[in-house]
């Protein structure tokens, strides 16, 4: 199946092309795809019972009198490893079952814009339409696999902590998700091997997820100007609120120094000292308007800018049909200029043939004009001839 799949690719390739031989189209990029899709789909467990020994470091040593230990392990272990790698014909199921794939008008678009639609572009669209899902599906996928593969390389070594399944699991979320405990430890350098790609796995998908988590909570356009309209409303309030309060401060503390006859200093303090805060508010309400007014101005300077990009975009396809309307009857007069070049050899024998007659016949009709005024003024000659006959010229 892999070799009639490739088969089918290298015919495609040689359609678009237009290529004859198909070894123009075995580069040494897809050899060694096809070498690699094949020995992977070769491995397979070993009919009968083989085994090894195997011999690790026991990194927990208080459980274990020796720090070497060495067991039986059968080859199928090693051999059902590596058939995990046969999960990439997922990715190839997910390619050609794409509606990407599978629409022609999709494809034609692509093949404009010099897309491929390989299984990166899908994952790609995939992780666009929904990350959530398909970030859930291979951090599932990713553990369930690592768990059992940690499992499998852990389990003959040290049957009481990776004997179970759950043990395997547990060691492979707090690795994931960057914790360590270190309640259970891998021993093998297979066992270690998993828990590294799961620390790194885990720190890209966090990284990953943080990402997905920021662009959903981001507000659109509409609801930016909702929130901003809310905000300017409710800063003019309290703008309002702020330049009353100072109003009324100085008019108390006018009240308390001009207006009666004993001034209180502790209540002129106070209104002074209110009359300080007022202001203080009023100011920074007048900066977190300015702000906000700074902030819908992007906003409003990127709408505009699209809008203009937009026009000059559209300004610029109207001038582009014009141009090559221009272009099209500059092509008709030049195609109607050269057939008349062409032919004009034609027209000048044509013209210079007719002239030619026009001249013949007027010089015979000079001529005969001639012959008939000169005709009368001939002498008569008789001529002598034969007794049977007598003419006279």
């Amino acid at each position: 199946m892999i070799v009639f799949y490739h088969a089918l690719e290298v015919k495609l390739f040689m359609i678009d092309n237009c290529l004859d031989d198909w070894r123009i189209a075995m580069t040494w990029q897809r050899v060694l795809q096809i070498g690699a899709e094949v020995s992977i789909c070769a491995i397979h467990p070993i009919p009968g019972s083989i085994a090894f020994d195997w011999t690790t470091h026991m990194s927990n040593k208080a459980e274990y009198h020796s720090q070497i230990k060495t067991v039986r392990v059968y080859v199928d272990i090693l051999l059902s490893l590596p058939m995990f790698f046969r999960l990439y014909l997922i990715c190839r199921v997910m390619l050609l079952h794409s509606k990407l794939f599978t629409d022609a008008s999709s494809r034609s678009i692509g093949a404009f814009n010099r897309i491929k639609f390989n299984t990166r572009f899908v994952v790609k669209t995939l992780m666009t339409i929904c990350p959530g899902t398909v970030l859930l599906v291979f951090i599932l996928s990713l553990f369930i696999i690592a768990s059992w593969i940690l499992r499998a390389c852990e389990s003959n070594h040290d049957p009481k902590h990776h004997g179970n399944l759950l043990n395997s699991m547990w060691l492979i979320a707090v690795t994931f998700l960057a914790i360590g405990y270190g309640d259970i430890v891998p021993n093998t350098y297979c066992g270690r091997a998993i828990c590294v790609v799961s620390g790194l796995t885990g720190v890209s998908c966090t990284a990953t997820m943080v990402a997905v988590l920021a662009r959903k909570l981001e507000l659109t356009r509409a609801e930016k100007h909702v929130h901003n309209f809310m905000m300017d409303t409710q800063l003019t309030k309290r703008l309002k609120n702020a330049a009353a309060n100072v109003l009324r401060e100085t008019w108390l503390i006018y009240k308390y120094t001009k207006l009666v006859k004993i001034v209180n200093t502790s209540k002129v303090r106070t209104h002074q000292r209110k009359f300080l805060q007022a202001i203080h508010s009023l100011r920074k309400v007048k900066l977190d308007q300015r702000k906000l007014t700074d902030n819908v101005n992007a906003v409003s300077d990127i709408a505009r800018l699209q809008s203009s990009v937009y026009d000059i975009v559209t300004q610029m396809l109207t001038n582009q049909t014009v141009l090559e309307t221009k272009f099209h009857e500059l092509d008709s007069r030049v195609m109607t200029l050269q057939s008349q070049i062409e032919n004009l050899p034609n027209l000048m024998v044509t013209a210079v043939t007719e002239q030619n007659n026009r001249l013949w016949e007027r010089l015979e009709t000079h001529v005969q004009t001639q012959l008939n005024a000169i005709r009368p003024a001939l002498p008569t000659i008789s001529v002598t001839c034969p007794p049977q006959r007598q003419n006279t010229v």
